[in-house]
């Protein structure tokens, strides 16, 4: 009887592990599993890669220091690869619409589409994902990884990227138009 109970106790345990674990899409997965494809572009960029100008806001410069590093990763579409890029953005998408991304905004402009979503508490972020697709261009997916991001912060971050001394990033901007 002790036995049969052990038994069925374990069978349990192993049947709620199993029910548990998500075998679902991640955007880990997702950065891992295409940045070797021909049609994407993967970069890790440092936060240390991004400087400001003196005359942004003290909030800017506090959302900055709470970044460690962004992910990149973009699929420039052509004619050849029109097929791929619908599946690969059905793909991101599905990806997006898992609950545990917030909504932070959503951009529509002149065919393209800017959505941000983060990860973690609300006063709290410790990831922010940005998806900007054309149909013409193909997408980029931007996981920006931090350390207590604050939403406010990051939002006078974003509204800074003018003032970001560029040079870093006219480096990755010829890489990708290669």
């Amino acid at each position: 009887m002790m036995k049969k109970m052990i038994n069925y106790v374990a069978s349990l345990i192993v049947l709620v592990l199993l029910v548990s674990c998500d075998d679902g899409a991640s955007l880990q997965k997702y950065y891992v599993d295409n940045q070797d494809n021909k049609n994407f572009i993967s970069l890790d960029i440092p936060a240390s890669v991004l400087s400001l100008k003196d005359n942004v806001s003290p909030e800017a410069e506090e959302a900055l220091a709470s970044l460690r590093k962004m992910n990149v990763l973009a699929f420039k579409v052509n004619e050849e690869n029109m097929t791929e890029y619908k599946a690969e953005e059905q793909k991101v998408k599905a990806i997006l619409k898992n609950k545990k991304f917030k909504d932070l905004m959503t951009i529509k402009d002149k065919g393209r589409n800017i959505i941000l979503k983060y990860e973690g508490d609300p006063e709290s972020i410790d990831e922010v994902v940005v998806y900007a697709s054309d149909k013409e261009q193909g997408f980029a997916l931007v996981r920006v990884l931090g350390d207590n991001m604050e939403p406010a912060k990051i939002m006078k971050l974003a509204n800074s990227i003018a003032d970001v001394d560029s040079d870093g990033f006219k480096q990755l901007e010829n890489l990708i138009k290669k």
